[in-house]
């Protein structure tokens, strides 16, 4: 046994305190030492990424294009330039412009003379002979149009084509080796990547700005038809509009096109279209001049959880169709209303715009398989799909209205009611009264509106409908519905 004196004692007591206390100075010194280490680590990072914009934007600038428009327009010569009262714009929120002493007296003609106004934009080459990408609102109704390269050459540009439906257009400058910029794949992107904006906000050429990917498959933002974009917080600003949005690698994977503004300057908010859905859009363009779109001929709307509940889905996932126009591609298959279209050639169908984009970019001969849930039951039916008729839409989106409460007042459907809203050769009942405090009145059942189906069957006279409406249910109550738009379903909740 060892035993310790009360000297012994303190002297290890203070030894103890003495190693405790440099224990935590060495601690405190490390740790300095390391978070000096972690600060210049991040610094150098910093330092690394600023190196890979730099790099990026001086291998790519080169490429990008500043764009000027010309076109004439009419003027008034006694309202002036600046204030275009004649104007339906104008007249919409401001009203009519106020009369003047001379306005009782008889007036002479109002001459129209011709202005000229220009508008600004961005762009990108795409190939070493001057073909250019850009957007259709920046050159479809230019009268004009000149390109000025980042080494100051400028150049009047010919518009080889323009697509409003996704709103890609392109132009082409009479040059050769000039410089290109490779085009990446969008499908690839993901969510959180950065990327760069390249363009001529405001007439400031060639700037860049550096964000990520906020989101993809943005649609319903009511910019184009076809609608599949990009959405990034890269600022993007007027005069953007045609310059590619940029991955690390210096490849375009976008079109900057649009912003979500309440300023008319960026607020985090862009939309570029995926550089894949502009492909198959610029190869056409540069061949033909034009857009040959693939056409299955049917009506379709997404699918909520109240008409899932309604046809029995285990999920909103696919897309439900609302009407098969006759004589189509989707008629001739044996497509019916009341299908939810699952998958496209085996692969998922989750949304509208994907799948409509899909089609519309299939080459007209092209056969599709098609996985149908038709009542219950998964079906695949073969597709060969058409060239789309002018004014048409590959498979286009019914109209998306609220969902409601009943609260209808119905008629037969007669002779005149048909000749007058156009249901010749129709079956149901005309909407003649919709209760404004009801739900089906905020979920846009108007007067006008024919009901052909109640809870999927078929409705041939008011008797019908009543007894279908009458049914004492507390489940959805599923209607087809049509007007001069077409078909769609709508599912409402029982009057409680």
């Amino acid at each position: 046994m060892v035993r310790i004196t009360r000297n012994e004692g303190q002297r290890l007591s203070l030894l103890h305190v003495l190693g405790v206390a440099w224990l935590f100075i060495a601690l405190i010194l490390t740790s300095t030492h390391g978070t000096a280490l972690a600060r210049d680590q991040a610094l150098e990072n910093l330092k690394q990424t600023g190196k890979a914009f730099a790099s990026v934007a001086k291998q790519v600038s080169p490429a990008v294009v500043f764009i000027k428009i010309e076109k004439s327009v009419k003027a008034n010569p006694f309202m002036g330039p600046t204030l275009p009262f004649n104007d339906e714009f104008f007249r919409r929120f401001f009203g009519q412009p106020m009369p003047g002493p001379g306005d009782k007296q008889p007036q002479r003609p109002q001459q129209e003379q011709k202005r000229m106004i220009q508008g600004q934009g961005s762009g990108f080459i795409i190939s070493a002979d001057g073909y250019i990408l850009t957007n259709n609102h920046v050159v479809g109704s230019a009268d004009k149009v000149y390109v000025k390269l980042l080494d100051g050459r400028e150049f009047t540009a010919k518009t080889v084509g323009t697509d409003p439906a996704t709103d890609v257009a392109v132009i082409k400058i009479d040059a050769k080796n000039l410089p290109v910029l490779p085009l990446g794949d969008s499908d690839k992107l993901d969510v959180g990547e950065w990327v760069l904006a390249l363009g001529n906000p405001f007439g400031l050429s060639h700037t860049l700005t550096a964000g990520i990917v906020s989101a993809k498959g943005r649609s319903h933002v009511g910019i184009a038809d076809y609608e599949d974009f990009i959405q990034t917080d890269a600022a993007i600003n007027p005069g953007n509009s045609g310059g590619p949005l940029i991955d690390l690698e210096g490849k375009v994977i976008g079109i900057n096109t649009a912003i979500y503004s309440q300023s008319g300057g960026s607020m985090g908010i862009g939309f570029a279209i995926p550089v894949n859905l502009a492909k198959g859009v610029y190869t056409q363009l540069i061949e033909h001049g034009s857009v040959e779109r693939g056409y299955v001929g049917i009506m379709i709307q997404e699918i909520t959880p109240e008409l899932a509940k309604s046809f029995k889905l285990k999920d909103t996932n696919g897309v439900l169709v609302a009407q098969v126009m006759p004589d189509t591609p989707g008629a001739k298959a044996g497509l019916k209303q009341g299908d939810v279209i699952v998958k496209l050639n085996g692969e998922p169908v989750d949304e509208i715009g994907p799948f409509r984009n899909k089609i519309a970019m299939m080459k007209p001969g092209t056969t599709v398989k098609l996985g149908v849930i038709r009542d219950g039951a998964m079906k695949t039916f073969s597709v060969k799909i058409e060239k789309m008729p002018a004014k048409n839409a590959a498979a286009a989106a019914a109209p998306q209205d609220s969902i409601g409460k009943a609260g209808i007042t119905v008629t037969n459907l007669t002779k005149e009611l048909a000749e007058k809203y156009g249901y010749q050769n129709e079956n149901g009942v005309v909407v003649t009264q919709v209760d404004p405090d009801s739900s089906a009145a905020r979920a846009g059942i108007a007067p006008g509106m024919l009901i052909q189906e109640v809870n999927r069957k078929e409705i041939k006279n008011t008797k019908d409908f009543e007894a279908a409406i009458g049914k004492k249910t507390d489940k959805p109550i599923l209607m087809l519905v049509k007007n001069q738009q077409g078909s769609r379903y709508i599912a409402l909740d029982p009057e409680k």
